[in-house]
């Protein structure tokens, strides 16, 4: 596949998948529609607890992981995903809603 910045075709990544780890039904909805637009196969657990059996049982190309979340927040939750030899090559990528630092 030749990616070109000046492309105006959309690409379509049908064989990655994503887990989205966010309690926010709001936020789930836009990332979600976002980048089910380009093909990416999404996954969506709504905790921690549930994120990581997921990640497990699956092995998602990425994790979006909130920050935020009631039971086990998102460090925690990636810390666990990082100490397990199944889940700890996933790349994960932090989101919140914070506006401070």
């Amino acid at each position: 596949m030749n990616i070109s910045a000046k492309s105006s075709e959309p690409l379509h990544y049908q064989n990655y998948t994503i887990l989205i780890i966010d309690d926010n039904p709001s936020n789930l909805g836009v990332i979600v529609d976002y980048l089910g637009e380009y093909g990416f196969e999404i996954v969506v657990a709504k905790n921690g607890e549930i994120g990581l059996k997921r990640a497990k049982t699956l092995q998602p190309d990425l994790i979006l992981l909130d920050v935020l979340m009631p039971g086990i927040d998102g460090f925690e939750t990636c810390c666990r995903l990082k100490a397990d030899e199944k889940t700890c090559d996933i790349p994960v990528i932090f989101m919140t809603a914070l506006d401070s630092p």
